[in-house]
């Protein structure tokens, strides 16, 4: 099947973790086109060649893309643009939880990179997603990928497993976007569109040094499969939710 006759989906930080898990699955299936988003361009090409090396179905192409820079959010949308024409789903899900630095800069780098981040790249793609919109029978999709840890209610909840983690950098900008998503949803949902806040769940990643099967993190393939299928259209009707595998969140 050709790309241009598969469902075109963008997932940023696909080079590992949640993200190359993700793309795999979709490959797997063989009715997608990946474009697999890559900050660093050796780190994507060693996730492509993996991934290719495995003969799936479906098929993928690298793309450079650094969610913090407009200059290269913008390159991204031109040469999609030009390619493709046109995205199906857009899946957020480059983050950081532990960057360096004093406390303003762990905050400015987290805000960048998990909420204002995604906020930037949706709306530039928007009009490669409306475009894909506009066929009959069309399903368009946004998901941020995002963590129970930045729900409100949650962390006030002095029952939670996760009330004694800090680390305001990560929780506050998981919890902006949630925000974003909100408004994403408001603006989006009336053209048809699918938008939701994911949470996969304690997941074996790099996202930071915790992220183990030793501290009781999940392989991704089980936290990326109910992603799948949300992708695929079986919780619809809880569009514009913040969801994870197995219900949803308070806000």
């Amino acid at each position: 099947m050709a790309a241009t006759a598969k469902q075109i989906v963008l997932i940023t930080g696909a080079n590992s973790g949640i993200g190359f898990e993700l793309a795999a699955q979709l490959l797997a299936k063989g009715t997608y086109h990946v474009l697999l988003c890559a900050r660093t361009p050796s780190k994507g090409q060693t996730a492509l060649s993996t991934l290719q090396s495995r003969n799936l179905p479906g098929t993928a192409e690298l793309l450079h893309l650094d969610v913090t820079s407009d200059a290269s959010i913008t390159a991204a949308f031109d040469l999609v643009s030009r390619t493709h024409g046109r995205l199906d789903m857009l899946v957020n899900n480059a983050a950081v939880a532990l960057p360096p630095g004093t406390l303003r800069e762990k905050l400015r780098v987290a805000f960048d990179t998990n909420a204002t981040g995604p906020a930037v790249l949706t709306a530039t793609f928007a009009p490669l997603l409306q475009r894909a919109g506009a066929a009959p029978g069309a399903r368009i999709v946004i998901v941020n990928v995002s963590s129970g840890v930045g729900s409100i209610a949650r962390r006030l909840d002095r029952t939670s497993p996760m009330y004694a983690l800090q680390e305001v950098q990560y929780r506050a900008s998981k919890t902006a976007l949630s925000m974003v998503t909100a408004c994403q949803f408001a603006e989006y949902e009336p053209r048809g569109w699918k938008v939701f806040a994911y949470d996969p769940g304690f997941t074996v990643s790099k996202l930071g040094p915790h992220n183990t099967a030793e501290n009781g993190a999940r392989v991704a393939g089980e936290s990326v499969a109910p992603l799948v299928r949300l992708l695929e259209g079986a919780r619809d009707a809880e569009n514009g939710g913040f969801l994870h595998n197995t219900g949803s969140w308070p806000w």
